[in-house]
């Protein structure tokens, strides 16, 4: 998944992968400009999944929050 599209709804889909899988850490989770590999292999390690299946596994999350973003901007 494209890391510029990810950006701006990162937090809230940290706040759903942690959910999913307390073993995640902050640090774990931290998207850090021109180290978005050495995430992805942080988390890829952690939860002994393939890079494909951790693409899915984010898009999932990052669907999960732009629903909750259009919830709660209907809200208002």
């Amino acid at each position: 998944m494209n890391t510029q599209a990810l950006k701006g709804t990162w937090e809230q889909i940290k706040g759903t992968l942690k959910e999913k899988y307390a073993k995640l850490t902050d640090d774990d989770l931290k998207l850090a400009e021109g180290k978005e590999e050495e995430m992805y292999g942080k988390l890829q390690n952690k939860l002994g999944v393939t890079r494909e299946m951790l693409d899915k596994i984010i898009h999932e999350h990052h669907e999960i929050a732009m629903e909750k973003a259009k919830k709660e901007t209907h809200k208002k």
